[in-house]
Order: C-alpha cells, then sequence, then structure tokens
C-alpha cells in the first residue's frame, strides 16, 4: 500500500479527531515557563501517539505477514475493502462514522491512568499520555489498521501507521499550540472528506486483492510475492 493513503486519511480524519481528542490536547500540562518547553511538550505528546501508532504497525504487520505466509493475503485484503465499503455506505443513513466502535473494560482504567498523568508536569507525562491516546478506541485506527494489515509485511506496515500518524500532527498540533479547537463549521465541511478517503483506500484493497500484476498498485499476491508493497 502506498503510504499516501495513511497521510490523507490521517489528515483528513484528524479533523474529526479534533472534536474527540481536541479537549484532551488543550487540557495538556504546561511544562516549564518558557514558550518553547511550551511547544516541546506539545511535540512530546503527539510524538507519543505516533510511536503507539507505530507499536500498532507491527502487529498488524505481523498478522499480515502470516496470512501471506499461508497464501490468503489476497483474499484478506479483498475482504478488507469490501468490509470497509459496506461499513461506508450502511452509515450514510445514520450519518454516522462508518465504524463500530467497540466499548473495551479496560478504557475506563485507561482514562483514570490520563487523568492522573494530566496532573503532572513533566515531559515524560506528557509523551505517556500520548502513548496512552494511542490506544483509544478510534475508528480511524482501525481503517489504518486494515491498510496496514493488507501490505503483508512487518516493516511496510509500521512505516504505514507512522504515515497515518504523521497525517493527523498538523492539526492536532496546531489546536495544543493555538489553544482552541478547529472552528465546528470548519469541521463540517472538511469531514465530508473523510468517506472519500475511506472510498479511495477501500477501492485500493480491492484493486490489491485482485492481484493484477501491476507493481505497487496491484502486485501478483497470488504468485506468493509480497513485493512491492510499499
Amino acid at each position: 500500500m502506498d503510504y499516501w493513503t495513511a497521510f490523507i486519511l490521517g489528515l483528513v480524519g484528524s479533523l474529526h479527531c479534533a472534536g474527540m481528542c481536541g479537549p484532551l490536547a488543550l487540557a495538556l500540562p504546561h511544562c516549564g515557563k518558557t514558550q518553547a518547553s511550551f511547544v516541546l511538550g506539545r511535540a512530546a505528546y503527539n510524538l507519543g501517539r505516533i510511536i503507539t501508532y507505530c507499536l500498532l504497525g507491527i502487529v498488524f504487520g505481523a498478522l499480515g505477514k502470516s496470512l501471506a505466509w499461508v497464501g490468503i493475503q489476497r483474499w484478506v485484503s479483498l475482504a478488507l475493502g469490501v468490509a470497509l465499503l459496506v461499513s461506508l455506505f450502511a452509515s450514510r443513513k445514520s450519518n454516522a462514522l462508518p465504524f463500530w466502535q467497540p466499548a473495551f473494560a479496560w478504557v475506563g482504567r485507561l482514562k483514570a491512568t490520563m487523568s492522573t498523568l494530566l496532573r503532572r508536569r513533566s515531559f515524560v507525562s506528557l509523551a505517556v499520555l500520548g502513548l496512552l491516546n494511542g490506544l483509544l478506541p478510534c475508528g480511524l485506527v482501525y481503517v489504518a489498521g486494515a491498510g496496514a494489515t493488507a501490505t503483508g509485511d512487518l516493516p511496510a506496515a509500521v512505516g504505514y501507521m507512522a504515515a497515518f500518524g504523521a497525517g493527523t500532527l498538523p492539526v492536532m498540533l496546531a489546536i495544543g499550540l493555538s489553544a482552541r479547537l478547529v472552528p465546528f463549521s470548519l469541521r463540517l465541511k472538511l469531514q465530508k472528506a473523510i468517506p472519500v478517503s475511506v472510498f479511495v483506500l477501500a477501492a485500493l484493497l480491492i484493486l490489491r486483492g485482485m492481484s493484477l500484476g501491476v507493481p505497487y498498485l496491484s502486485p501478483d499476491l497470488a504468485g506468493g510475492g509480497s513485493c512491492c508493497q510499499k
């Protein structure tokens, strides 16, 4: 999978995340009394998020590699693409995100830990906050995970999730530095691009699963190769 799809998904999706994770970014404590320490603190938080996405990429990559070994990578890619399309079109009537966000029992404990860290003023606590924030249930992360799994390669999956995290960086960092959320009217307008990004990713997954022998776009997965997966 090309990394640009992950970057665009993160960039466009972060406009939605601004309404969900924005309040946390605004509540981050200040470290030190200088402007430089303020900026470094926000950078540490966002770096923590991206590191978590990369760690999740290891999991997705290992899963994709295992599926490639047993020769069903192309079918997994097709299934993921179709599942994204079905979820996308099924959500149009409800006007909600096209992904079910499951509620895990540990989410409450995770948030409690994050609440404790918010009372501390150190770069380490901010970085850990970012790490934990990356573990919160998020439909867009699941979509990025589908793309990472479809790479069928561990380093490529990590790179895919890193590109996704990099895409979320501009908006989330800007919120933390400007101390205010992206205006709702702007989020409402630009949020329409999220389904488009998901549709493009789904189409690429399906095209990839068709194994047409087109380098990078639709490599020959049926032939056992997992090449050209950048």
